[in-house]
């Protein structure tokens, strides 16, 4: 079971050229399905049947996981058992009606505009990790550009003359994104004054930014370091890698921004999740409203 895990793994990479972080997703979700199966003595694919797979979402429940961590794997199951039934594997698809569980649907995490600009004001430039965190900041509100898209740039796909840089967003798709002079500012200031110093020697690398070793910044690393800005900024809202994406969006559509830009800009492949922004507008209008209007 374990060796059709692994073919289909690789059809994920090499033929549906999927991101990193969507890959290991599938495959961590698919090996904990594998080896629940394998543990009930269900060695045979072809002898899964629905209510095996009922049970090990129960199993996942259980366990105290969530509505969208359930989902997820249900997702993964079926694209599979989907692709067994593809490559002749197996006839049936046994996960072909299993429903997702209901999620409760949550608005995005926004910073409001006064607290944006005091976080990206936070860095210190005196040193190289101030002005590559400064940066990264200036940049990543600038552009609305996903955590793993902003640590995954290299300095080929920065157009500091014309201020846009070269995005590989989900399913490898590229879109150029412009940035604009505050952004363009903290790049030049990183890129003359700061990225050599954390070079270390390394000439070769070509990440954008880098760490205190000289390598790419990771997910993780941008992760600790907004935390870190957030808190010395004061700011309790509760700060997530995707947090100045979401910012970005709201902020737009709150000052007029088309929302068919603004999915663009975002790189949405659906307008629907970008339409979940409008929802934080509406809540805050209402806002405005009732407190202002002499007969709300």
């Amino acid at each position: 079971m374990k060796a059709y895990l692994k073919s289909y793994i690789d059809y994920l990479l090499e033929e549906r050229r999927l991101s990193a972080n969507t890959l290991s997703s599938y495959e961590r979700d698919l090996i904990c399905f594998v080896s629940y199966i394998e543990e009930i003595g269900q060695n045979e694919l072809s002898a899964i049947q629905r209510h095996h797979i009922s049970r090990y979402m129960q199993h996942l429940k259980d366990q105290g996981r969530k509505a969208a961590t359930l989902s997820r794997h249900v997702v993964s199951i079926r694209a599979f058992f989907h692709y067994l039934v593809i490559k002749g594997i197996i006839v049936h698809n046994p996960s072909v009606y299993m429903e997702s569980p209901k999620q409760e649907r949550r608005q995005p995490s926004v910073l409001s505009v006064a607290a944006t600009s005091l976080l990206l004001e936070t860095p210190s430039c005196i040193n190289a990790s101030g002005k590559r965190d400064k940066a990264m900041l200036e940049l990543i509100y600038a552009t609305g550009i996903r955590v793993t898209e902003l640590v995954s740039l290299n300095m080929e796909h920065v157009n500091l003359q014309l201020g846009y840089i070269q995005c590989i967003g989900t399913g490898l798709k590229e879109r150029i994104v412009p940035f604009g002079k505050l952004a363009n500012e903290a790049l030049k200031d990183y890129l003359q004054t700061g990225r050599d110093e954390l070079k270390t020697g390394r000439k070769s690398e070509s990440a954008l930014f880098l760490n205190h070793l000289g390598t790419r910044l990771t997910r993780q690393g941008f992760w600790k370091t907004i935390k870190k800005y957030a808190k010395e900024a004061g700011i309790e809202d509760a700060i997530t890698p995707h947090t100045l994406r979401h910012s970005v969006a709201s902020h737009m559509l709150d000052n007029g921004a088309d929302i068919r830009a603004v999915q663009e800009l975002l790189g949405h492949a659906d307008i629907s999740t970008t339409l979940k922004y409008t929802q934080n507008s509406k809540t805050r209008m209402r806002d405005v409203y009732s407190n202002a209007h002499p007969r709300a």
